[in-house]
């Protein structure tokens, strides 16, 4: 198997380079310059992220379709400054999460969705979460921040959250995401996964879940 990653440090020239390179003459679909694949742990075993091989892949059934909901905003938590990242940033957040362990990379979509198919190394948190008190507690306990005596939190220890949903058109990332920020979740903790599945599956990137069989 090869793997290779990339640092931190790489990140500025990955975001400008070509994502398209070409070895012995035979194209190669690459996630970056320099990056083919790398391992992320989910549900205990280790999965390799590449991007399928196959010229002629096709998206999945799951968002082949194109009737969904209305687009959402670049930045949708004004005033908060909620960073919006597309798969580069994304990638380089699951990279990091791998031995930084105040990174989480958050499927907020409903567990269904979750267990249909899903990014490698990614949690399920449904945004409905946060209509019940005690969910909100919990999901907010795993986020690294502590419920107060006062009902407040405190978010000395918040996690950074890469989060994402279904897609550009899906509300369910951005309505748990303004939840969190109305208790008080630290805008630059988030980060926004704006393409999410949509973007994902149509550049061929690995998923797991039961629409993969």
């Amino acid at each position: 198997m090869f793997i290779k990653t990339i640092s931190s440090v790489a990140l500025v020239s990955l975001l400008t380079a070509s994502p398209l390179v070409f070895a012995k003459d035979k194209p190669k679909a690459m996630i970056a310059p320099g990056l083919f694949s790398f391992e992320v742990m989910h549900d205990g075993a280790m999965v390799e992220i590449k991007r399928n091989q196959n010229p002629e892949n096709l998206i999945t059934d799951l968002y082949a379709t194109t009737f969904r909901g209305m687009p959402q905003a670049m930045h949708p938590f004004e005033p908060y400054d909620v960073e919006t990242i597309a798969e580069r940033e994304f990638v380089q957040y699951m990279i990091d999460a791998q031995k930084d362990k105040s990174i989480l990379i958050v499927d907020t979509r409903t567990i269904g969705w979750h267990q249909r198919l899903t990014i490698p190394g990614a949690v399920s948190y449904p945004y409905t979460m946060m209509d019940d008190a005690d969910d909100t507690d919990w999901a907010m306990d795993d986020f690294g921040a502590l419920k107060q005596s006062d009902g407040g939190y405190d978010f000395t220890k918040a996690k950074t959250l890469a989060m994402f949903c279904n897609g550009y058109w899906c509300g369910q990332t951005p309505s748990m995401v303004r939840a969190m920020l109305e208790h008080g979740y630290p805008a630059e903790k988030i980060k926004y996964y704006r393409g999410g599945m949509q973007a994902w599956t149509s550049l061929g990137l690995s998923v797991v879940g039961e629409a993969t069989e």
